[in-house]
């Protein structure tokens, strides 16, 4: 994420952020992500926000890395028994068969429509081969702002899996749902695992 509007306003915000999930147990979908990898698995939690997932998946017996644009964020995370997390950007990941898991729960949504394909590219490169890719994006068509100012691009199913395919993933089945996120507007999402 490179957008500075939308950084801006998860340093901002980054403790009310924080308490959007304090549950202390993972959603059905980390369990089902944590289970699907091996025993002390490598795993990249990108754009990890306040490190809830990444403090669910440490406690699980992962290696987790933990990345995010902003500051605050990464303060928070950081603070997290055995997360190692640092500031950077979607950008910013490099490597080649590191991991074994890579966690993008509603972090690439904010990633503008052109940078995606070179975002899932380097997504795939990083993971081990087999590896495993969650994605959780907001459902919809087009670009826009919330209102808080955090820019989102919005994807059909059809269209994700074909960036996905595209990048060399396996598409596995999706989910769906809908909530209230940090502005409090209800919101259509769409999640799915692939296979590297």
């Amino acid at each position: 994420m490179t957008d500075r509007e939308t950084i801006a306003v998860y340093d901002a915000r980054a403790g009310d952020y924080a308490k959007l999930d304090p549950s202390d147990t993972p959603s059905d979908t980390l369990v089902t992500f944590i289970a699907a990898l091996p025993d002390g698995a490598r795993v990249l939690d990108l754009g990890c926000g306040p490190g809830t997932s990444a403090r669910h998946m440490v406690r699980a017996g992962c290696v987790v890395d933990a990345l995010d644009a902003s500051a605050e964020m990464i303060g928070l995370a950081s603070a997290i028994e055995g997360v190692t997390a640092r500031q950077a950007s979607f950008d910013d990941l490099s490597g080649m068969a590191i991991y074994d898991g890579v966690w993008a729960n509603f972090s690439l949504l904010h990633a503008s429509r052109t940078d995606m394909p070179r975002h899932l590219s380097s997504i795939h490169t990083a993971l081990k081969p087999g590896g495993l890719f969650h994605i959780a994006i907001k459902e919809g068509a087009g670009e826009g702002r919330d209102s808080l100012n955090r820019l989102y691009t919005y994807y059909t199913e059809v269209e994700l899996t074909d960036l996905l395919q595209q990048a060399g993933f396996t598409v596995g089945p999706y989910r769906r749902g809908r909530d209230k996120g940090l502005s409090g507007e209800d919101a259509d999402w769409i999640s799915v695992t692939a296979h590297a």
